[in-house]
């Protein structure tokens, strides 16, 4: 028997004469017509098929039933073991009876060369023979390294057969039978469809060894390079026959097989509540096959959120705020358990870029802060948490997206900072993660010049573009990898984002990331399309099989590292469990008090707390959206329900002002909300809120202007005399500023941002 060679190379294509047609890379789509009365075999013909180790004889036709040949047994086996020899001529033929003519000439010496199968005493092969029960049992436990196993054998006919040990070794593995009446009949010719199952059986079982002892080089060896570049892609989930997906349906399970896939991004429009994302996530780990799929998710909390009915926290500014370690760990502990329950087991979370820049559209309140020490200790505090429950933090955007104007999902940003600005502010949090064992790393689709200033032409508009991180060699494995010694796996963001898809051709940048050193491939707009072109490049050598090989490694140790192979909880059991952790009253609790240790106070007349809601208060609403504007109204009656209060609603925006000033007008107290995010900080409508701020201070009227997202008006509003931050829209994060206006709640929070000014206070 040999060791197994581990096999990087699937079969290559050719027509092996009239007995078989080999079909090459069709393999994996092949379809056979002619399995209606094999059905108990259609599993093992389709698997080995899809593997390229057998093949039909054209038009669908499998011929099941037909006796295997002792040539066409050993081509299967090479085709298995060593495909890579077959692109070389085969020498040194032993058999007398297999002349270089034979259609599996090449096999059958490859075969010989490697004692896989044996001929006769008189130097023949006998290779268009029937191959027999007994020599599929020897030529098998030739070809894989199989000790005697646990079951029981008693069988009639087999202890005095020459065959006796390497039957007995198949038998007790369960890897063939008998038959009822307890004989093997070894002597018995075996069918197409017998020898394939046979096999399919023994890649199995060793497949499920090398699993059970973490031998993770001893199943890469079973792997197909579909099967491995398939590990290395996370599509999202894409509608099916016009429907949004939300239960495993036959698109998905499509996907899920032809493409090997090794994990998949879940979104809002996956998702209808806990019961069902659960049972989702559940029914497509069953799909899965013997290696598990990561299922991910964005739960970076506050306005980047996905869980549905749990707890929604404040999100990473407001944490900010609180400038508390453990209260991060907590946030990134409770997280991990509500993923963990819904089947969930990466979360892109949390970020690490340093929101330095009130111009950046995308990050913002996103980030912890714009001090690099207080986004690193944040950081390291939340992944630390959201490790504790064995979900695996996929901190982002490396080497940094913070001091950016553009956003990645539309355009190419651009970091022109040196390298020591690098070293001192973006890369900080990274390199502490690092240090402390993060596992897993988002790339930034944005170009870093001081890092890698390669420039090629724009297939969007022929212009000249730089290397985004993504697809930068010297970023990845320089920088990343040489320099920083991160060991762990590199996902890429989102394939679908424009950065990416107007100016490389998704084509070519996924073959240019995996050879940056990519290890994953996040949302390719076209899976199919990204893993036929993995597989091709790997095939011509474009990428090297080596590095498929490190990159799947670390894949496979991680899912067995969190326990993704053990898949002992039932679907009851999942779902029974889902009540006592989804937005547990635990959860809630540490959600109101981030919100409320958040509060910051901006502006004040006295300096430390903002204008107050009294007893009898007219009260107007103003925001730019009426629906936030209803919220906030909702929840100053609900805790102001002893002051007497009324209230009233305005919208404030473009050609609204002089409507919003008349309502102002009769009110005691005016709350002003603002929400700045998803835009260019100093292109918002500031004028509008200048206007309307000028005037109460104009009447010295109580108000207070409620920072509802990026907290920036310090540097375009002037002369506010009442102002907090609450970092976020959601209920949690208005409710607690509500509570500062009414003097229930002190606003402790620090700002967690750079400014360049403070508002002025006037009297």
């Amino acid at each position: 028997m040999k060791q197994m060679q581990v096999k990087f190379m699937t079969i290559f294509g050719a027509v092996l004469g009239s007995m078989l047609v080999w079909a090459g890379s069709a393999a994996a789509e092949a379809r056979f017509t002619d399995l209606q009365h094999s059905k108990w075999a259609e599993d093992g013909i389709t698997y080995m098929a899809k593997r390229g180790t057998v093949a039909g004889y054209g038009n669908g036709r499998f011929m099941p039933e037909r006796n295997v040949t002792r040539a066409q047994s050993v081509t299967f086996m090479v085709r298995e073991l060593y495909s890579q020899e077959l692109q070389q001529a085969a020498k040194g033929m032993t058999y007398s009876d297999v002349q270089s003519t034979h259609p599996f000439y090449l096999e059958i010496a490859i075969a010989a060369k490697h004692g896989l199968a044996s001929g006769f005493p008189d130097g023949t092969f006998h290779p268009d023979a029937p191959i027999s029960r007994a020599e599929t049992a020897a030529f098998l436990t030739r070809a894989y390294s199989l000790a005697e196993g646990k079951q029981p054998v008693r069988l009639k006919d087999t202890a005095q057969h020459w065959a006796a040990a390497p039957i007995l070794i198949m038998s007790s593995n369960g890897l063939i039978g008998g038959y009822t009446d307890g004989t093997y009949r070894p002597d018995r010719p075996v069918t197409r469809a017998e020898f394939t199952v046979f096999m399919t059986r023994v890649i199995r079982f060793e497949r499920q060894a090398a699993i059970q002892a973490h031998d993770w080089d001893k199943l890469m060896s079973y792997m197909t390079v579909s099967e491995q570049v398939g590990q290395m892609l996370m599509p999202d989930i894409r509608q099916w026959n016009g429907q949004v997906t939300t239960t495993v349906n036959d698109g998905l399970k499509r996907s899920i097989h032809d493409h090997d896939l090794g994990g998949l991004i879940l979104f809002d429009k996956n998702i209808v509540d806990m019961r069902q994302v659960t049972t989702l996530t559940h029914d497509m780990q069953m799909e899965s096959g013997d290696i598990p799929l990561f299922l991910g998710i964005d739960q970076e909390g506050g306005v980047v959120k996905r869980i549905p009915g749990g707890t929604n926290l404040p999100g990473q500014m407001a944490l900010g705020a609180t400038g508390d370690a453990a209260l991060a760990e907590t946030a990134g502990r409770l997280t991990g358990e509500e993923l963990k329950a819904l089947g969930l087991q990466v979360n892109f979370a949390p970020v690490l870029d340093i929101n330095s820049n009130p111009d950046n559209p995308i990050i913002g309140m996103r980030s912890f802060g714009s001090n690099a020490d207080l986004v690193a200790r944040l950081g390291l505090a939340s992944i630390k948490g959201l490790r504790q429950t064995g979900v695996i933090a996929a901190v982002k955007h490396f080497p940094g997206h913070g001091d950016t104007a553009v956003d990645s999902h539309l355009g190419m940003p651009v970091l022109n900072h040196n390298r020591e600005r690098l070293d001192a502010v973006e890369l900080k949090p990274f390199k502490a993660a690092i240090d402390n064992g993060v596992e897993m790393i988002m790339t930034a689709h944005i170009a870093f010049p001081a890092v890698d200033n390669e420039h090629v032409i724009s297939l969007k508009d022929g212009s000249s573009v730089p290397i985004p991180a993504t697809l930068s060699k010297k970023v990845l494995t320089g920088l990343l990898r040489d320099e920083l010694g991160y060991q762990g796996i590199i996902i890429s963001d989102a394939f679908t984002m424009d950065a990416i898809a107007q100016h490389f051709g998704e084509n070519k940048a996924v073959v240019r990331a995996v050879s940056a050193g990519v290890d994953i491939i996040l949302m390719p707009q076209d899976p199919a399309a990204a893993h036929q072109t993995l597989v091709n490049a790997v095939r011509n050598g474009t990428i090297p099989a080596e590095n498929i090989h490190a990159s799947v490694k670390r894949i496979l140790e991680m899912k067995s590292k969190y326990g993704l192979f053990d898949r002992s909880d039932n679907l009851a059991q999942k779902l029974s469990a889902l009540n006592g952790v989804i937005g547990s009253e635990e959860h809630r609790k540490v959600e109101r008090e981030i919100a409320e240790r958040a509060v910051t106070l901006l502006a004040g007349r006295d300096g430390t707390n903002p204008d107050q809601i009294q007893q009898g208060d007219r009260v107007v609403i103003a925001a730019a959206d009426a629906e936030q504007a209803k919220q906030l109204e909702k929840q100053l009656i609900q805790a102001a329900n002893n002051l007497s209060l009324k209230t009233e609603i305005t919208v404030i925006g473009q050609g609204k002002t002089n409507a919003a000033l008349q309502v102002m007008d009769k009110a005691d107290y005016v709350i002003l909300a603002s929400y700045q995010f998803r835009n260019v900080a100093s292109q918002f409508g500031w004028t509008d809120y200048q206007t309307l701020i000028d005037e109460m201070n104009r009447q010295n009227k109580r108000y207070t202007l409620v920072s509802l997202g990026n907290p920036y008006e310090t540097i375009f509003l002037k002369n506010v005399r009442s102002g907090v931050a609450v970092y976020g829209k959601q209920e949690a994060n208005t409710a607690a500023g509500i509570k500062a206006l009414l003097g229930k709640l002190k606003a402790g929070g620090v700002l967690p941002v750079a400014t360049g000014q403070s508002m002025v206070s006037g009297h």
